[in-house]
C-alpha cells in the first residue's frame, strides 16, 4: 500500500464557484500533495463577482463533523477559513484545544474580495479571544490586520502601522503573524512575517512580489492553504511561508476568468504547464 500523504483538516464554508472557501482549500492542498479533510461551517450563495448570502451551519453539526473524522484519521494540521458564527468559533476553539500539538493556521476572513461583510464584531472578538491564543500562524490581509488588532478600540485602526498591528496580534497569543499587502498602495506586493526574534516579537522578513494586474477570487484562501500544506509536509515556518507564496504567485500568474467577475487562481497550473510542454514536444517530433 502507498504511504499516506499528510492530512489537513480545513474548517470553511462552501463556494459554488470554487474560487474560495472549502473548494479552494481542497484544490490547493491536493495540488501540494496533501490529503484534504473538510468540515463545512456554512453554505454560501456566491459567484466570481461576490457573496450574496451565507447560511452558517449549526455548531452541533460542526462538532459532529470534526469529532467524527478526528476519531478516525490522524491530522497533520488544521486550517480555518470562514467560520460563520460566534457559536461556530467557540466550538472550533474547543475542538482544536484537544489537539495542542497540531499546527493551527487561521485565515481570519472578514469580507469577500468585493467587500461583502462576512464576520461581525462579535465573531471578530471571539476569534481574537478564543482562537488566536491557540494559533501557530494567522494570515490577515492589511485591512483585516487593522480591524482585528484593534477590535475593541475601533478608532485606533486608522492611525496604526502594520507593524503595530502585528505586535498586537502576536500579543493575543499567535506564534506567528503574516500580514499580506495586496490592499496596500505599493508598487510591489509586500507580505510580512512576524514572530519572535531573539526572544522579542518583531519582523522576521518582508517578501516582495510583482503586483499582477487584475482582481482575484480566493488568493487568500490559496496562500493560507498552501502554507498549511507545506507545514504538514514538515517544512519550517519560514520555508513554508516562502514556498507557499511562490506557489500562490504562480496560481495568480496563470489565473483564468470563467465567469463575469474576478479571476480564479489556477491551483493546478503546473499540470497544465506540463501538458502544454508535452504537446509542444510532440509537435517538434
Amino acid at each position: 500500500m502507498a504511504n499516506t500523504p499528510p492530512t489537513v483538516l480545513t474548517f470553511a464554508a462552501t463556494d459554488p464557484s470554487s474560487g474560495a472557501g472549502v473548494q479552494a482549500d481542497i484544490l490547493a492542498l491536493a495540488s501540494i500533495g496533501c490529503y484534504p479533510l473538510s468540515v463545512i461551517t456554512g453554505i454560501t450563495v456566491q459567484d466570481t463577482v461576490g457573496v450574496e448570502n451565507i447560511m452558517p451551519l449549526d455548531a452541533d453539526w460542526i462538532n459532529e463533523q470534526a469529532r467524527g473524522i478526528l476519531e478516525d484519521v490522524s491530522v497533520s494540521a488544521f486550517k480555518l477559513g470562514l467560520l460563520g458564527s460566534v457559536e461556530n468559533v467557540a466550538v472550533i476553539a474547543e475542538i482544536v484545544a484537544d489537539y495542542p500539538d497540531v499546527p493551527l493556521i487561521i485565515d481570519p476572513i472578514l469580507t469577500s474580495g468585493r467587500g461583502d461583510e462576512l464576520s461581525n464584531e462579535e465573531m471578530q472578538a471571539a476569534m481574537c479571544e478564543l482562537l488566536f491564543p491557540q494559533a501557530t500562524l494567522i494570515t490577515p490581509n492589511s485591512l483585516e490586520a487593522r480591524r482585528l488588532a484593534y477590535y475593541d478600540e475601533g478608532d485606533e485602526v486608522k492611525h496604526s502601522s502594520l507593524q503595530e498591528c502585528a505586535l498586537r496580534l502576536l500579543g493575543m497569543g499567535s506564534e506567528y503573524v503574516m500580514i499580506t499587502g495586496t490592499h496596500e498602495r505599493s508598487h510591489d506586493v509586500v507580505n510580512s512575517l512576524y514572530g519572535l526574534q531573539h526572544g522579542q516579537p518583531g519582523l522576521i522578513k518582508d517578501y516582495h512580489w510583482e503586483r499582477l494586474p487584475g482582481s482575484y477570487h480566493g488568493s487568500g484562501c490559496t496562500l493560507t492553504s498552501a502554507i498549511t500544506a507545506c507545514l504538514a509536509h514538515g517544512l519550517t515556518m519560514e520555508e513554508a511561508v516562502h514556498e507557499a507564496q511562490e506557489f500562490t504567485w504562480q496560481t495568480l500568474r496563470h489565473a483564468f476568468r470563467p465567469g463575469m467577475g474576478q479571476f480564479i487562481p489556477d491551483r493546478f497550473f503546473w499540470a497544465r504547464e506540463a501538458e502544454v510542454q508535452e504537446k509542444a514536444s510532440e509537435l517538434q517530433h
